[in-house]
């Protein structure tokens, strides 16, 4: 049996080189506030009919609502660090932008 797509996670490469896992169902519930607002309907109606469906059709559809809709407070009390960064000082030494001051 199958998860769900709202039972999975996003997981996101941050910077750091850490790695954070964001619910879909954060993303879900975002998505299916705002068009319930703006539809006139529930949030449960908006997730139900519209959201859902459109997120295990198209799993580019999470990734897309959640870069251009949302920030991250929106999904930092949930997000996980799945995996700890680290900096590599040696690439910074060698690559690293350099200023004489």
């Amino acid at each position: 049996m199958t998860k769900s797509v709202i039972e999975k996670s996003i997981h996101i490469d941050m910077p750091d080189r850490s790695v954070w896992a964001v619910p879909v169902r954060n993303v879900a519930n975002h998505r299916a506030s705002y068009y319930a607002k703006r539809d006139g309907i529930t949030q449960a109606e908006s997730l139900d009919n519209d959201t859902l469906p459109l997120f295990e059709e198209c799993n580019d559809e999470i990734t897309d609502w959640l870069e251009n809709n949302m920030d991250w407070d929106d999904v930092k009390d949930d997000a996980v660090m799945v995996k700890a960064g680290t900096v590599d000082f040696q690439e910074g030494l060698t690559n690293g932008d350099k200023e004489l001051v």
